[in-house]
């Protein structure tokens, strides 16, 4: 019982949250790494390359056969269509970091648990009774966590931790660029995440027919890299900026290559398939506090009320929602035990009539 509350409840939330924080660290590197001149277009076909090269051995090595049905050509439409939503939001969001920063990435993040609870209602993979205390804490614990992020961005508040430096530092906490730039880098990055909420659509339905985490991730970044290749070929028609050099521009392509590209998008379906889209999206908002405490630890920005509290906010909406995702699943058990149990404690319809039988006999 222990361990598999661990499996599914645990260890889910634990990986979410280690895939929210390194998100965020992949974001200030891909910045700084834009600042050396690092193209976009370079960044993200080298990130899906890399990511391939390095699932390549392992759904051979961690091989599952027992239990998977026979893989159809339809399902490979499937892999690609995620292939298509996965590059084009990865051109839109690095894009729209490019014109703004990763704050304000982190920041419209929030928009991602509502578009994916939108979407999933709307292909049915969400149950909806308004009157239902599950269904209630769902949308409560949905605005409240996003309402929580919102108070990091909007509301600053007192000093609580000072600025371990006066000089002003390259923290990615300030607006970069125009007034323009920051409009057209939020639109990008607001597209990058409802490109994302339909990538959990379908990658749960991918899962739902073929069960097999690493040949899914891996067929997906294959079909990423056959699309972004000659994509960012044509963008990016100029030769030398493909090579690579070896400081932060490399480090950020190898970092997003094995993290970003690799394990989330693995630790994202395993996660899809355990707990549904929902559950994984409501996670996005997190970013913010994580940014927060980034800034203040490695960066030496200062601590704000407004980060406290508002973080506070967003931990009792991860409980609202948590809480009413446990809950349904306590339910949904709850009702297979009762229609076995109901069924077990009824006489077979062989059976009773071969007993009425004999004692006809009897008689």
């Amino acid at each position: 019982m222990a361990q598999s509350y661990f499996y599914r409840e645990v260890l889910p939330f634990s990986a979410m949250v280690g895939v929210e924080c390194s998100g965020m660290g992949l974001y200030t590197l891909f910045k700084a790494a834009t600042l050396k001149g690092l193209s976009y277009y370079v960044f993200v076909a080298y990130s899906y390359a890399i990511a391939t090269f390095v699932l390549l051995p392992l759904p051979f090595i961690f091989r599952r056969t027992a239990g998977l049905p026979t893989f159809k050509l339809s399902l490979l439409y499937k892999i690609f269509l995620l292939g298509v939503l996965g590059v084009l939001s990865q051109l839109c969001g690095y894009k729209g970091i490019e014109y703004s920063s990763p704050t304000l990435a982190s920041a419209i993040s929030n928009l991602s648990p509502a578009f994916t609870f939108i979407l999933a209602v709307i292909f049915r993979m969400e149950k909806v009774a308004l009157r239902s205390s599950i269904t209630q804490a769902k949308i409560m614990g949905t605005i409240v966590s996003i309402s929580g992020a919102l108070v990091v961005v909007l509301y600053k508040g007192p000093t609580l931790i000072s600025a371990s430096s006066e000089s002003p530092s390259p923290s990615v906490h300030s607006p970069l660029g125009s007034q323009t730039n920051w409009i057209i880098g939020g639109l990008l990055i607001a597209v990058e995440y409802l490109l994302i909420s339909i990538w959990y659509i379908v990658q749960t339905q991918v899962m739902k027919i073929y069960p097999a985490e690493l040949t899914v991730v891996f067929l997906y970044n294959l079909c990423a890299t056959i699309i972004s290749a000659p994509v960012c070929l044509l963008a990016e028609a100029n030769l030398s900026s493909w090579r690579l050099r070896p400081d932060i521009t490399l480090v950020a392509i190898i970092y997003s290559g094995f993290t970003g590209s690799c394990l989330s998008a693995v630790v994202h379906t395993w996660g899809l398939h355990l707990k549904g889209p929902v559950y994984i999206s409501i996670f996005k908002p997190l970013s913010i506090v994580i940014a927060a405490a980034m800034g203040v630890i490695f960066l030496g920005d200062a601590l704000y009320l407004g980060s406290v509290v508002g973080a506070t906010i967003l931990s009792l909406g991860f409980y609202a929602v948590i809480w009413a995702k446990a809950k349904e699943e306590e339910s949904s058990e709850e009702c297979f035990g009762t229609l076995g149990s109901s069924f077990a404690g009824k006489t077979p319809l062989l059976k009773s009539n071969k007993v009425k039988g004999m004692q006809a006999n009897a008689s």
